[in-house]
């Protein structure tokens, strides 16, 4: 069985080129989460994806016996623009969402909330994240069978109003209300949509 992490952060490099950084983070009880840093070519986005959430499949947390191959498995991606934000604080809580499967024992999937108790980085109006669809920036990595791929789930930062709104009338309503508004999702300093 080949190394999950070393195919992942090769599709990571392949997708979103040489990470600039990197930083480390082990809590008690899991394994180690790194979370890397993409710059696009421009400058304009900087990239956070995490590397280490793979390495074990997740387990429904109902299940009497976790089973150490089958289950799913990804890694998570935030993008925001650059320069505007001290936004490389985020290094910490991406990787505590990171290890949320292995600590609390859930299954991170697309239209999930993670909340991370506070801000994102300093001074950020978010507090939270809605788990949005893979497949657009990072394609899915294909393991060998019976494994499941991995794959890479987008973050998109979520106002308190927001993720309360969201519990309400889903994750697919929330991303109506922000397309309909024209939300730029990846603005690091941005306001709540409009939500009435």
């Amino acid at each position: 069985m080949e190394d999950v992490l070393a195919l992942v952060e090769t599709r990571l490099r392949t997708a979103l080129g040489e990470p600039d950084a990197r930083a480390s983070v082990t809590f008690l009880g899991t394994d180690r989460i790194e979370v890397l840093r993409f710059v696009d070519r421009g400058g304009d986005i900087v990239r956070y994806a995490t590397l280490g959430m793979s390495a074990q499949p997740m387990t429904d947390p109902t299940a009497a016996l976790a089973d150490p191959v089958k289950g799913p498995r990804a890694e998570l991606v935030l993008s925001v623009r650059a320069g505007l934000a001290d936004t490389d604080k985020v290094l910490r809580p991406l990787a505590v969402l990171a290890a949320s499967p292995q600590v609390e024992g859930v299954v991170v999937a697309p239209g999930a909330s993670l909340d991370v108790g506070g801000p994102l980085w300093p001074g950020a109006p978010f507090t939270s994240v809605l788990v949005a669809e893979p497949g657009g920036l990072v394609e899915d990595l294909e393991l060998d069978a019976p494994r499941d791929p991995v794959r890479f789930l987008p973050l998109l930062p979520m106002t308190p109003n927001e993720a309360a709104w969201k519990r309400v009338h889903g994750a697919q309503a929330l991303e109506e209300r922000w397309l309909t508004g024209g939300t730029d999702l990846r603005d690091p300093l941005r306001r709540s949509a409009a939500l009435d």
